[in-house]
């Protein structure tokens, strides 16, 4: 009877959230934190592996928490990489073609913690969904060099580095503008001036006097910098494309140290005209994957052409990472998240170690407007929503890059992006996507298998009110007793037999690791 009663606890205090998210507009709106707060001993929180290739650059921040100061160790670390032991940064040249099985090592006057990191050196890199931020939906056209720095800082100060945020990325304006851009509804001026050198070698614009010296700063951090371009002549806000001068581009990106690529669609479209081909749609593509599979960097190639051509059925094989499987998720579109992750994730075949399915960032805190592109404000979506967001991203193993103001970020909403354990789920090895299940038309459950032969599951209510969600044992490709653990609460819910069901709160969501006794 044991697993009876446990189970009648779990349905209590899901149902107990459920009333609270439920009585009025103000508890619908109050905000609760389900993340516990990190132990001052070390927790280890590194991807279990890493793909690089052979010769590159080679950079890597131990994700982990805990009570600093840390003191660092790797056992196997392979010739040509080092180990800051202060700040866990792994630096040097990626070593040569192989899998090397590494033990990591953190200590504190609190304890001390261990966990296998395996380096796989070879054709790949993106092994684990990308986790980092990205500056569209919180800065628009006022991004600059001093954006890019203290966003660096945030994602160590905040904690997110500790979890496994890495990519401090730029989106589009950093390049030179047009003259009388109608894009840009408020502008300085700022932004314009001559685009290229006369050999052709692109130039930013006057917000960022050294991408070179950015990126190092980035770099110091251990974190990793991120770059936008389009291969139309005009990015999407009427900036300098990559058109015509490809090569000479992603050459110039490489000597400015970014290692990632968000290359958009945009005014490529004027190109082709009116040719909505599949070699259309693709050649841009191809020809800027052959490019990054030749330049001496390992760049993460993200395809943002927002599902045109059933992308997901042929960006890897001209060199893509990730690719844009819908359109943006802007602050109007995200009461649709719902939608856009079973659409998402009809797509799992897809989806596999180095190759991701990307629908698009994580839009909590404060966040920006495509319409106005106005200063950020706070996200519409009630708490549960925004629970179910991020467990949904997580459960499909998608990129995982923040989209909001770093500046303003509060418990709550660390709470969510920085869940250790719903990030393990995500960045589990076998790179999975999970498999969708309807119960009717607003309930669902999502199940993914993982390395260790436990499966993470998520029950989800789409309804605007408390409805009961059951998962059995058969759908789930279960039998017999198995332990069950909820990720969100980091605490074992106890033993169960044949089914799990709990009442899950308006648009909310429960996620488990049910694994064997």
């Amino acid at each position: 009877m044991k697993h009876y009663f446990l189970l009648f606890c779990v349905m209590l205090a899901v149902a107990g959230h459920a009333q609270n998210s439920s009585g009025s507009n103000r508890a619908i709106n109050e905000k609760f934190i389900l993340t516990p707060k990190p132990s001052a001993k070390p927790r280890l929180n590194n991807a279990l592996v890493y793909g690089c290739r052979p010769g590159n650059a080679f950079l890597y921040r131990i994700p982990c928490q805990g009570e600093r100061p840390l003191r660092f160790s790797a056992k196997g670390l392979p010739a040509g990489l080092t180990l800051d032991e202060d700040s866990g940064i792994i630096r040097g040249a990626a070593p040569a073609r192989g899998t090397y099985r590494i033990v990591l090592k953190a200590k504190n006057k609190k304890g001390k913690a261990s966990r296998t990191f395996e380096i796989i050196s070879g054709d790949k890199i993106g092994l684990t969904p990308p986790m980092g931020w990205n500056d569209w939906y919180a800065h628009y056209d006022r991004i600059s060099d001093k954006l890019m720095r203290e966003a660096a800082d945030l994602i160590v100060s905040t904690g997110m580095a500790d979890v496994g945020y890495a990519y401090v990325n730029i989106d589009d304006c950093w390049a030179v503008s047009t003259p009388n851009n109608k894009a840009m509804k408020k502008d300085d001026g700022t932004r314009y001036g001559t685009p290229r050198k006369p050999d052709g070698t692109i130039l930013p614009n006057v917000h960022f006097p050294d991408m070179k010296r950015m990126t190092d700063y980035i770099h110091s951090k251990g974190l990793k910098a991120g770059i936008y371009s389009s291969p139309g002549p005009r990015t999407c806000m009427g900036f300098t494309g990559s058109y015509g001068h490809e090569k000479q581009d992603a050459e110039q990106y490489a000597k400015w140290g970014f290692d990632f690529l968000k290359y958009d669609w945009c005014s490529y479209g004027s190109v082709v005209g009116k040719d909505r081909s599949l070699a259309a749609f693709q050649k841009p593509y191809k020809q800027m994957g052959d490019i990054l599979k030749n330049i001496d960097r390992d760049i993460f190639y993200n395809l943002c052409q927002y599902g045109y051509g059933e992308s997901w059925k042929w960006a890897a094989s001209i060199g893509g990472n990730s690719w844009r499987t819908a359109g943006d998720l802007g602050i109007k579109e995200l009461d649709k998240i719902f939608d856009i992750a079973l659409r998402n994730a009809s797509f799992r075949e897809y989806n596999k170690p180095g190759e991701w399915n990307d629908p698009d960032y994580i839009s909590i805190g404060y966040i920006g407007s495509n319409q106005d592109r106005g200063a950020p404000k706070p996200t519409p979506m009630g708490p549960w929503l925004q629970y179910s967001y991020m467990s949904l991203w997580s459960l499909m193993a998608a990129p995982l890059f923040y989209g909001g103001d770093l500046s303003r970020l509060d418990d709550f909403t660390l709470g969510i992006l920085c869940n250790p354990e719903i990030i393990a789920i995500n960045q589990d090895p076998l790179g999975q996507c999970a498999r969708v299940i309807m119960h009717g038309d607003k309930q669902f459950i999502m199940v993914k298998d993982l390395y260790d032969g436990s499966k993470a599951v998520g029950l989800f209510n789409r309804e605007k009110r408390p409805v009961e969600v059951r998962a059995t044992w058969e759908e789930i490709g279960l039998r017999g007793k198995r332990k069950i653990r909820d990720a969100w609460r980091q605490r074992d819910l106890g033993t169960f037999t044949n089914e799990l069901r709990s009442t899950i709160p308006a648009q909310g969501c429960l996620v488990v690791k049910i694994s064997k006794r």
